[in-house]
């Protein structure tokens, strides 16, 4: 039975999946779930053990490993690198986040694989980058939360540095590797060869500090932890309500002024402490003093609704669970049922944009460990007495 794409968009492109952990995975679930050929490549010990196996059946796995296959493959085993490179002569692309120096040892890298397919656009998703003086270290995402400048800013001043709630920097850096290799892809349809696409979780983080990096880059100014409150816009944080707490985004004069008629302390509006952006940006401090006093008066749904009727940016402070439950939230579909053969009743995060004609879906569950290490094979060419002799040698 033929498997499953996902969707038509990418469905022409094969993609030889080599990644671990978050990171490397998360830039090719952007490929599995658009339709790609995706083949994921489980390593395996010399022994014929499962290497790094982790907890497939876990939440965290589910969600990367989905719309792909996967075989196994003995990569320290030359015979193993010979598997790779016949794959790799017929795919597109190429992804992996091992140590910059790992890929060469195995005879894998860049310029191996470009000998034998000078089309393939290779993906690499590194801690610190692929060359310099950090090269060799191991990254990790809080590491890369702390150097690339994140952890600085974020959390409530004078409380001490503290990383975001989610693995940004994997997310970023894998996210940000996709976006290469499509770039590339579509540079090889102009001048019909490959190239080497790098990334880094170092990188990617500074990449998403955006105005706060360009802060420092043009005006030499070090942003400072801000909490809950936004370090430019005022008044806009999270105030406390008769029930829980809200965010409220009061930018810009006009928004301030409805801000203030709904509140009920129109008087603000020309208070000199608070009628300038200047002067409620020294004044912060009070100022959302005095709006928590109002937002004590009501729930949170009731200014929810009252503020977003004035024209007030305004949100509720979900857990995850509640977030799932919001109407828009499923109006959206981000969580989506995957189907399964075997009775499993999975539900994992949907992509974040859509498109008209080519949408993607879930349309297979992660694979088990080289579930499908024959039936890619064959498909790669590989005779049925190949495959019993790599079998038997324990390749894969």
């Amino acid at each position: 039975m033929a498997f499953p794409r996902a969707s038509k968009a990418l469905s022409r492109f094969t993609v030889l999946d080599l990644t671990r952990v978050r990171a490397g995975p998360t830039c090719a679930r952007q490929f599995a779930d658009w339709g790609a050929n995706v083949v994921k490549i489980d390593a395996m010990m010399e022994d014929g053990g499962e290497a790094l196996g982790g907890p497939r059946r876990g939440g965290d796995f589910q969600n990367l490993h989905r719309n792909k296959r996967a075989m196994t493959l003995n990569l320290k085993d030359p015979r193993g690198v010979e598997v790779f490179m016949r794959l790799a002569k017929q795919a597109d692309v190429v992804i992996e986040n091992y140590r910059p120096d790992v890929k060469t040892k195995l005879g894998i890298d860049y310029e191996a694989v470009r000998k034998v397919n000078p089309r393939i656009v290779y993906g690499s998703i590194s801690g610190f980058g692929q060359d310099g003086p950090y090269a060799k270290r191991p990254g990790f995402d809080q590491i890369a939360q702390g150097m690339g400048g994140l952890m600085s800013i974020t959390g409530a001043p004078g409380e001490g540095p503290m990383r975001a709630g989610i693995p940004i920097a994997d997310l970023s850096a894998g996210l940000s590797c996709a976006m290469g290799i499509l770039t590339a892809l579509l540079e090889r349809e102009v001048s019909g060869e490959g190239q080497w696409v790098q990334t880094s979780l170092l990188q990617a983080q500074i990449f998403m500090l955006d105005f706060q990096a360009a802060r420092w880059l043009m005006e030499k100014d070090v942003a400072p932890q801000a909490g809950n409150n936004h370090p430019t816009s005022i008044p806009t944080g999270v105030f406390k309500t008769s029930d829980g707490y809200i965010n409220i985004a009061a930018t810009g004069g006009r928004i301030w002024e409805r801000l203030c008629q709904t509140l009920g302390a129109p008087e603000w509006i020309d208070n000199p402490d608070y009628a300038t952006a200047p002067a409620r940006s020294k004044n912060r401090d009070a100022l959302n003093a005095e709006i928590d006093k109002r937002t004590l008066a009501k729930t949170s749904e009731q200014w929810v609704t009252e503020l977003n009727a004035a024209g007030v940016p305004c949100g509720p402070i979900y857990a995850i669970d509640q977030m799932f439950e919001d109407p828009q939230v499923k109006h959206l579909g981000m969580a989506q049922p995957v189907p399964s053969e075997d009775g499993r009743d999975i539900t994992l995060v949907s992509q974040p944009f859509t498109l008209s004609r080519t949408p993607s879906r879930m349309a297979a569950r992660p694979p088990e460990f080289g579930e499908q290490t024959e039936e890619i094979l064959s498909e790669f060419g590989f005779t049925d007495g190949e495959i019993a002799d790599l079998r038997l040698h324990r390749v894969v």
